[in-house]
């Protein structure tokens, strides 16, 4: 089937942002999302309407087709006529729907305006469901709901019409109840606006005590406009579809057909056909409360008993007479084989796709719904603007007029150009235009034919003369006579072939697209254009730019030197995406989404294009998802090192989750999403990326360290009697000196309760941002000293030099002039370089402060006092300063507003201390992985004067002696408290029958899992049950699941949190009662020990096992003969 647009006419389409519609496809796995791009597709008349849903034309990597579910968001250009007759371009991304490959959607979602949610009528909201909204409103675009898969209703279920309007009004209810829990969130975590002013206290006592609001628990949501929150019918944005057999509508596409029928203006009936309305048949008029009156709501009466209709007749009873007449009262033109099909479904199809298209009511719904490229609204523009914790208010005034262009989508020559890559595409090079073979144009074919033509009457000559001469034409051996000058061309020809050097290296066979929007400008191939890196600040850059004229960049991202975060690029080729092929493309206005080629060594992942150093690095894509399970890769080969080393950098850059780091050991450990995430990887390495066969080590799962209070009950459930304290216990304080004997320090741990740990993960970024920023402040501190120390300096030079008076004026002056730059640039540059709000960080503050208080900690009146967070200095661990002998700075203030500089002999060391805690959380002492929800109070901390004049002992320095000695007494702290492994959890959502429900039972039992809840899906037979899996058990899961239940259940794992396991790892019978339940040789399993035990022998630790324990459990009774 030909298509319906060129590539030509589409790119002309992009020059009118008005006209261009960004959207993208978001849905739980397996609702029809890809079904429903081939329809799509197929209006374009680039693939077949019979082969929509069955060709799946965007999954286009092998293993999507062989799994049966996509991978990768893929971007097509899309042509649509809109009921005005405005031609309309629609650039449709489909995006995955398996948890493992979120970080596709949110690659999707930055670049797009608008979103198709879909939703299984059938299976209703999904986990996933759940996290593509969000994600959507995360990033501020629109959605718009499709209902899919109403067929199901019909031959799966067989409700009546009646029964499946009340069970469509309720998965409406449950999509609207997710939307409310994002909006009711947001709004009760926006900054407080500005407060009331209290009334007088004449108005007071005027106003009367019935009606005033005196109530102090009111947030101000009863009064919030959520009215376009929702999705509803009548509003427009929902469609009823059923993907599979290329049919949907909306309400607005019945109300044109019944408003000529029944006389009533389509005004009314689109507002009245979807709710609780009826038709009075005496009256003729429409009225309200059919439910109460029993009567058939509109939406039934009109609409579904009709679609019931047709598929009864057709599908259910197979009625031949009967679908003739439906085929005929509706006019429709069915082609006699689709009719003489023994397949029901193929009948359906060619019914339904003529009465119901799909496709045009999903674009109609798309291009009145949606916004176009050039509404970008200012709140979603100051969301990408304003991104790593700054405020919008706080960037510069270059950066600020940025939000402007961005909402009127400017394409003018003299606009800035601002692009966003969200991610980088690996293309076969074969598939690019520049290297497919092309159709001829007509002058070229027309330049082959004179060509011909002449060969044809040279050879035409040279038989005439052949003949003259009597030569028969025959002869072969004859030949055709060679000019002097063809001899001389073909002499030429032979030495240049000699002198030609060895071939060059061959490219790689993949090459990288980004996969990018134009908010600003219009971009051309060839343009330069800086590439910001995520740390860039605009407001450095532009205080750099006018000092020296220019700002500093580098060649390539290899070739960035530190502190350096801006690369400049020539924008290579643009290309048209097409799912699977691409056109090349002259030019890219704004408001369009485009490939661009060229930028392998200047862009990792994602980044921001821009022609001024003014724009900032955009907002960092969010994911639901984290990579947590690994595995150690190696060649087959070791020859094969270099191959799998170039491999993996490719596949890092390709994959926008997976993350690759090279162990101390050596060992190259691949990080992903899951295991089917982890799969897809280990097969691109093998066949794309690396070319070579590859081992993968079993998957290395992470744990994390803690301790817990002192337990009240032992492994048999009975009360620990109290027991008589110990006279010499310390109640966990640990004393460590340093083996010089200066430094004397104590350390106690004490455990963090789940809601502090929860809020310091939440806030990592916040407190990264804050060590950058105060790193940065101080640097620019040294630098004004330094330069106040030069002042200071040429001052005392020209007093010497005998010129008393012009040391005392002109030099004071200078000096007061270079002063009072000096500082201005630092107050200019202050609101923009601030990566981080103070405010946030005070707010911070506080929920810790009230957190702790709540849980009855003592920590709630220390936590001014934290000295440190841990492990990278942004960890969910906590170093206080609890000494009377040292004071220091709040890490909650800046600076300039906190308790001073530190104070004390240890103020020169204080940087020690922190490294010897940041040290201890990294590795923890039972099997080195990093310690979550600890607190270290470091209650004591001495230092003795020095012997020798330069402070250096035969034990090497004392900052060295002190990190080292903080890091043991931290380690020591930890072991002298009840100690605890903490295990990843995941999150498991199984959508289930009612028939295989025990069978999943018992397979997240063994896996030692916990279930938390199952619901029945309202008017269906299936289950939803939650769980929570261990990620260490949970390998091969869905396989068991399938193999156990036949196939009934589908799981679908996400990370959840970390959970601290029960038992004691280093645990061993003590009572007598423990003794009678466990026995002697505590024969039952401790999970947590094993846990432990095998990341030690992994990491090459030394592991406390006996390989005989018991040697009776050895002996072999039984004698062989």
């Amino acid at each position: 089937m030909p298509r319906t647009v060129s590539a030509a006419q589409l790119a002309a389409l992009q020059r009118h942002p008005d006209h261009v519609r960004n959207i993208c496809i978001l849905a739980h796995v397996d609702h029809g999302k890809t079904t429903l791009a081939d329809a799509l597709v197929a209006s374009n008349g680039v693939i077949s309407p019979r082969l929509a849903g069955r060709l799946r034309y965007l999954d286009s990597r092998p293993d999507e087709q062989r799994r049966g579910i996509t991978m990768k968001s893929s971007a097509i250009a899309l042509h649509h006529t809109d009921p005005a007759g405005q031609h309309q371009l629609v650039n449709l991304i489909d995006s995955p729907g398996h948890v493992d490959f979120s970080s596709e959607v949110s690659t999707a979602v930055r670049l797009c305006d608008g979103a198709l949610v879909l939703v299984d009528v059938v299976e209703g909201v999904c986990a996933q469901t759940e996290v593509v909204l969000r994600q959507a409103w995360t990033e501020g675009i629109r959605p718009v709901l499709v209902l899919n898969k109403i067929d199901r209703l019909v031959l799966e279920l067989g409700l009546t019409p009646l029964s499946a309007h009340i069970h469509l009004t309720q998965v409406l209810e449950q999509v609207n109840a997710v939307m409310a829990q994002l909006f009711t969130t947001e709004f009760l975590e926006r900054p407080a606006a500005a407060p009331r002013p209290d009334p007088s206290p004449a108005d007071a006592e005027l106003q009367d005590p019935a009606t005033r609001d005196v109530s102090d628990w009111s947030t101000g949501l009863e009064d919030a406009d959520d009215s376009s929150v929702y999705f509803s019918p009548d509003a427009g944005n929902v469609l009823f579809a059923s993907a599979y057999d290329g049919w949907g509508f909306g309400i607005r596409h019945f109300s044109r057909i019944y408003s000529e029928k029944l006389g009533i203006r389509e005004e009314v009936l689109n507002k009245t056909l979807w709710g609780d309305f009826y038709l009075n048949a005496k009256t003729k008029r429409i009225m309200k409360g059919a439910q109460e009156k029993a009567k058939v709501p509109l939406f039934v009466q009109f609409i579904l008993q009709n679609v019931w209709a047709a598929y009864e007749a057709i599908a259910v009873r197979r009625d031949k007479d009967m679908t003739e007449k439906i085929i005929s009262s509706l006019k429709l033109t069915v082609s006699p084989r689709d009719m003489r099909s023994t397949d029901p479904r193929v009948q359906l199809q060619a019914v339904f796709s003529q009465w119901l298209p799909l496709a045009p009511a999903v674009l109609d719904m798309v291009v009145a719904r949606l916004p176009a490229a050039s509404s970008l609204s200012e709140e979603r523009a100051e969301r990408l603007l304003a991104g790593r914790g700054v405020e919008f208010d706080q960037l510069p005034d270059e950066t600020r007029a940025l939000r402007e262009l961005f909402t009127r989508c400017d394409a003018a020559k003299d606009a800035p150009v601002i692009v966003f890559v969200s991610k980088m595409v690996a293309v076969d090079r074969s598939e690019l235009p520049e290297n497919r073979a092309r159709p001829l144009t007509a002058e070229e074919m027309e330049r082959r034919r004179e060509e011909a033509r002449r060969r044809h009457a040279e050879r035409a000559a040279a038989a005439a003369a052949a003949a003259a001469e009597g030569t028969p034409d025959n002869d072969a051996s004859a030949g055709v006579p060679l000019s002097e000058e063809q001899v001389a061309a073909l002499r030429q020809t032979a030495a240049a072939a000699e002198q030609t050097p060895e071939p060059a290296a061959v490219d790689p066979k993949e090459v990288f697209v980004a996969f990018a929007r134009v908010f600003s400008g219009t971009l051309r191939p060839g343009r330069r254009l800086l590439v910001l890196g995520p740390k860039h600040d605009p407001a450095a850059a532009l205080q750099e730019l006018a000092a020296a004229g220019a700002v500093a960049t580098a060649a390539s991202l290899a070739e960035l030197a530190a502190g350096q975060h801006i690369t400049e690029c020539a924008v290579g080729p643009l290309y048209l995406l097409m799912g699977r092929a691409l056109e090349e493309l002259t030019e890219a206005p704004a408001g369009c989404v485009v490939g661009i080629g060229g930028l392998a060594d200047h862009v990792l992942k994602s980044a921001t294009l821009a022609s001024t150093p003014a724009c900032p690095a955009f907002s960092e894509l969010s994911s639901a998802v984290v990579p947590i399970v690994r595995v150690a890769v190696e060649p087959a080969r070791p020859a094969d090192l270099p191959r799998l080393v170039a491999g993996l950098r490719l596949l890092n850059q390709a994959d926008g989750c997976v993350r690759v780091t090279v162990q101390e050991s050596g060992e190259h450990v691949l990080t992903t999403a899951g295991e089917v995430h982890l799969q897809r990887c280990l097969d691109d390495l093998r066949e794309r990326f690396a070319g070579v066969e590859i081992n993968a080590s079993d998957p290395i799962v992470p744990f994390r360290e803690t301790i817990v209070e002192p337990p009240k009950t032992d492994m048999v459930n009975e009360a620990i009697e109290e027991r008589a304290e110990d006279p010499e216990s310390t109640g966990g304080l640990v004393e460590v000196t340093t083996p010089g004997r200066r430094a004397v320090l104590a350390v106690r741990a004490v455990p963090l309760p789940t809601e502090a740990t929860e809020l310091l993960d939440a806030n990592a970024e916040l407190l990264a941002s804050l060590l950058r920023r105060r790193q940065r402040e101080t640097a620019e501190t040294d630098a004004a000293a330094g330069r106040l120390r030069q002042l200071s300096e040429s001052a005392a030079e020209g007093e010497a030099d005998g010129e008393p008076e012009k040391s005392e004026t002109e030099l004071s002056e200078k000096n007061r002039r270079e002063l009072h730059e000096l500082l201005g640039r630092e107050q200019r540059a202050a609101p923009a370089a601030a990566a981080v709000s103070w405010s946030r960080a005070r707010r911070c503050r506080d929920e810790l402060r009230r957190r702790l208080g709540a849980a009855d900690s003592p920590l709630a009146p220390l936590v001014d006092r934290v000295w440190s967070f841990g492990p990278r200095r942004c960890g969910p661990n906590l170093l206080i300063n609890a000494t009377s002998e040292y004071s220091r700075p709040s890490v909650w203030e800046p600076p300039a507003e906190g308790a001073g500089d530190a104070t004390g002999p240890m103020a020169a060391f204080d940087d020690s201390v922190v490294h010897g805690f940041q040290l201890a959380t990294a590795a923890g002492p039972l099997c080195e992985e990093p310690m979550r929800g600890v607190c270290f109070l470091v209650e004591s901390l001495t230092l003795q004067p020095a012997d020798d004049e330069d402070g250096v002992g035969a034990h090497g320095p004392l900052s060295g002696q002190i990190m080292s000695a903080v890091s043991t007494a931290c380690r020591r702290a930890f072991q002298a408290q009840p100690q605890r492994l903490m295990a990843a959890m995941y999150r498991c959502q199984v959508q289930v029958t009612g028939q295989a429900l025990g069978r999943m039972y018992s397979v997240i039992g063994r896996r030692g899992g916990r279930i938390l809840h199952g619901d029945r899906n309202e008017g269906s037979h299936s289950f939803s049950v939650t769980a929570y899996v261990p990620v260490v058990e949970s390998f091969r899961l869905a396989q068991e699941l399938r193999k156990q239940t036949s196939g009934l259940a589908l799981p679908q794992l996400v990370f959840s949190h970390w959970e601290t396991l029960d038992t004691d790892p280093f645990w061993v019978p003590t009572t007598e009662e423990e003794y009678l339940l466990y026995g002697q040789k505590a024969d039952t399993e401790n999970a947590a020990r094993r846990h432990m035990n095998a990341v030690r022998r992994r990491k090459g630790l030394a592991v406390d096992e006996k390989i005989v324990e018991f040697g009776e459990k050895q002996r072999t009774l039984a004698r062989k003969k």
